[in-house]
């Protein structure tokens, strides 16, 4: 019996030796994570984004030269005095280089805009009889009106009138003066 006393004591010997060579550490536990102040709860609930702005409507075209000519009056056309006016010299229809040149340029404004017709106005200065003055504005209208014929432009686009001495450019009685009141004068009917 004792001998197997002797092997009991020893196994518990042993295990005794062998459980605290083999014993560890208890493991700590692990620190706990810092706690950060909570987060204020919100004053306002979270608003959405404001939208897109709307896109701008485009700009329109601005308007061709064909159609803004179409949106003037008869007014507006001759008050920017597209057609020259032909002077003549005291009691002529004769029209001078100068005269044909202005008329020239009529005639190119009149090809680019070939619905236009005028009216061919005829006017004489202050001297000389009012029967003379209408017969002289008539003969300078009819003047002016064969040139633009000759140069292209088509007979029914152009009347003539003759007010004579009845509507001077310019009302006084001197040579200056007279000299621009003999004239035909061209615009848009």
């Amino acid at each position: 019996m004792i001998r197997r006393f002797t092997v009991c004591a020893g196994v518990v010997l042993i295990a005794a030796v062998g459980g605290v060579a083999c014993h560890h550490k208890k493991p700590q536990a692990p620190a706990p994570a810092p706690v950060s102040a909570p987060a204020p709860p919100p004053t306002n609930p979270a608003t959405p984004p404001p939208p897109p702005p709307a896109p701008t409507p485009a700009q329109p075209a601005p308007p061709t030269e064909d159609e803004a000519f179409k949106a003037k009056t008869l007014d507006q056309l001759n008050a920017e005095k597209p057609l020259a006016d032909a002077l003549f010299l005291y009691d002529s229809t004769d029209l001078s280089n100068e005269a044909r040149a202005l008329l020239q340029k009529d005639v190119d404004w009149m090809k680019k805009w070939t619905t236009t017709k005028v009216m061919v106005e005829g006017h004489a200065d202050s001297r000389g009889t009012n029967e003379y003055n209408l017969a002289l504005g008539e003969r300078r209208a009819q003047a002016v009106k064969n040139v633009l014929v000759a140069l292209g432009i088509p007979a029914g686009r152009i009347q003539t009138i003759s007010y004579g001495k009845e509507r001077p450019e310019i009302p006084h009685s001197d040579d200056s003066s007279y000299a621009q009141n003999r004239r035909g004068v061209t615009t848009v009917n």
